[in-house]
């Protein structure tokens, strides 16, 4: 069942979304080569806490998901776990990340790039981003979930030959993390569940540079691409508005934190 959202909770579902893109705008002004993913996502959690709300990751599911933060690199999709590896030149990394406070949780995701990366990479990453404003677009009161899921699907398989993960799906967001209704980054305009306004939904694409083919590696969580190749994975939510979807989350403190830090890649 889809859970409206009122004016006053809409407002409570910014201030949790935007918490989530601080937090990961901390972790773009720190990422460099050396650094472990189980380190930033000690620093995200410290930073959510520190700002009065919990990590909505951690004990979600069963199994519970045991960071705060899904840290997923390379050819992991998402969900990917933290760890000791330190990661290196040429590495790309998915966060995704929520905050829950006021009884509302945040979620936003961005995938960064660490110093030189080749070039369908780079615009692996560009056409993957791009998706995601493509779906916002669609994303009106009186549109479908169909017309956000073509559009995405529009730009990164139809056009640019991409792998998009059926698996995996973008949800309404909430009192609870996941929400109706299910938001698929592949399917045909005019299907799917009616947008009206109040609802509050994340939009995610998940797209692999190879096959969309996935799997699960064996700590139960991580998704793989089959083919080993890199994937890309950007994450609003936002509110449907009869003109205009409203971006409760936000990239722009991100984007400027990843030009200013001089060991990642932002020319793409």
């Amino acid at each position: 069942m889809i859970q409206y959202k009122t004016k006053e909770e809409i407002e409570l579902l910014r201030i949790s979304n935007l918490l989530v893109s601080k937090t990961l705008t901390e972790l773009a002004k720190i990422i460099k080569p050396g650094i472990t993913t189980l380190y930033l996502d000690e620093i995200a959690e410290k930073f959510i806490k520190d700002n009065g709300a919990l990590p909505s990751f951690k004990g979600y599911g069963n199994p519970a998901f045991p960071f705060t933060c899904c840290i997923s690199v390379n050819d992991a999709v998402v969900h990917g776990f933290p760890t000791k590896k330190e990661l290196k030149d040429g590495d790309i990394i998915s966060v995704d990340v929520g905050a829950y406070k006021n009884g509302f949780h945040g979620d936003s995701a961005y995938t960064f790039a660490l110093g030189t990366i080749p070039e369908d990479v780079k615009k692996l990453l560009s056409v993957t981003k791009q998706s995601l404003y493509k779906g916002i677009e669609k994303a009106t009161h009186g549109n479908r979930v169909g017309d956000i899921a073509f559009a995405v699907q529009n730009h990164t398989e139809r056009e640019n030959g991409y792998g998009v993960v059926r698996e995996l799906v973008g949800h309404g967001v909430g009192r609870h993390l996941h929400e109706d209704p299910q938001v698929p980054n592949y399917g045909k305009r005019g299907t799917g569940a009616k947008l009206r306004e109040g609802m509050v939904i994340a939009i995610e694409p998940m797209i692999n540079l190879g096959k969309k083919e996935v799997y699960h590696d064996k700590d139960g969580w991580t998704i793989r691409t089959a083919d080993g190749k890199p994937a890309a994975h950007y994450e609003h939510s936002i509110a449907i508005k009869k003109n205009a979807a409203d971006i409760l989350s936000s990239f722009t403190e991100i984007e400027l934190a990843e030009k200013l830090n001089p060991e990642l890649c932002s020319d793409y």
